[in-house]
């Protein structure tokens, strides 16, 4: 059976290390900071994908926007994003909801829950943004405990803080 997907790929080296996006015809589907390759076997498995090395226009310009926007000259992305890998409606709306939080804003999960019209829905939205496909383009690391501390991240505690810092939210 052919592949009813095309995602195209690139890697850019940012302050907080390499970055790779993975992008569809419709947006950002998925970025890492980690290993590239383990990711692009993943979602060719999972979305019945081809993956193409040579990035087209759309991706080369959402690198530009992500190179201007850790040099301190973007504050909102325009690059669309393909949330195709929310497998719940709540888990779609949570994405959503944290792709419009402003640049340098913090808010809890509680915050994005009750946004969702969950509010109860906390652990729901700590959920869903722990396995968060799209760092950066959709600002999961704006989202923080109401406790203590900026939790986890992913155990990337220091990227989340040094994305922080550049937004000059702490």
């Amino acid at each position: 059976m052919a592949a009813d997907l095309t995602l195209r790929h690139l890697t850019v080296t940012t302050p907080v290390g390499p970055f790779s996006i993975v992008a569809s015809s419709v947006g950002v589907v998925a970025t890492t900071s980690g290993d590239v390759e383990e990711l692009l076997d993943r979602l060719t498995r999972s979305l019945d994908a081809v993956v193409r090395a040579t990035p087209d226009a759309a991706l080369r310009a959402t690198a530009r926007e992500l190179e201007r926007y850790f040099a301190g000259r973007l504050r909102v992305f325009r690059t669309a994003v393909d949330l195709r890998l929310a497998r719940t409606p709540l888990a779609r709306s949570i994405l959503e909801i944290v792709r419009a939080i402003p640049y340098g804003e913090l808010w809890t999960y509680g915050d994005v829950a009750a946004a969702a019209g969950r509010p109860g829905a906390a652990r729901a939205a700590g959920s869903t943004l722990a396995h968060c496909p799209i760092e950066v383009f959709v600002p999961c690391h704006r989202v923080v405990p109401a406790g203590p501390g900026f939790g986890s991240y992913g155990g990337a505690e220091d990227r989340r803080a040094s994305l922080l810092r550049l937004e000059h939210a702490i």
